[in-house]
This record gives C-alpha cells, sequence and structure tokens, in this order.
C-alpha cells in the first residue's frame, strides 16, 4: 500500500462515535499522523490527493475503506452527505477495524 501520508485523511465514522478512537488508532498504525486525521463534515470537503476512510459497512462496519480523492466539483449540499457528493474517488486498501 502506497500513500502520501503528509496529506490529510478525512474520516467518516457514519455515528459510530464509539469507534473513532479505534479508528484513528488503526489509521496511527498504517502510518498516517494523527494531527493530519480530520473528522468528516458535509460542509468542507478534501481536495484532491487527499485522503477519505470510512467505517465500513455501516451500521455495524469491520473495516476501514481507505480511499484517494481524485477530482472536487463543487454542487449543492445534498443531505447528511452535503458537499462529498461531488466528490470522485479511488479505492486503495482496507484497514481491519
Amino acid at each position: 500500500m502506497s500513500f502520501d501520508n503528509t496529506k490529510a485523511v478525512y474520516l467518516f465514522v457514519h455515528g459510530r462515535m464509539d469507534l473513532a478512537q479505534k479508528s484513528i488508532d488503526a489509521l496511527v498504525a498504517k502510518g498516517f499522523s494523527k494531527d493530519k486525521i480530520i473528522n468528516a463534515a458535509p460542509t468542507k470537503v478534501g481536495e484532491v490527493g487527499e485522503y477519505m476512510a470510512m467505517l465500513w459497512m455501516p451500521p455495524n462496519p469491520d473495516h476501514i475503506k481507505l480511499q484517494k480523492i481524485t477530482k472536487v466539483e463543487p454542487v449543492e449540499p445534498q443531505g447528511m452527505i452535503g458537499l462529498w457528493k461531488g466528490v470522485a474517488k479511488e479505492d486503495i486498501t482496507t484497514i481491519p477495524l
């Protein structure tokens, strides 16, 4: 697995705050810097080259899906997804929880 650990990673816990710390610990163990892990919000998206880390599969996730942001298009925010609706990404790897 090859990634740039100087880039931000946006963490989506899908409401599972009980797994937030475990997710952060798993990402740090893979080489991400703790200060680069950002709780994802529907009002602010990442940039091309940054990462998304998503607990998968809701509602009972057992791993993190790590994805790289490949494109960001302006969109009208939609529901809980918000501005992330305009983000294209590619799967990189999965990390067990």
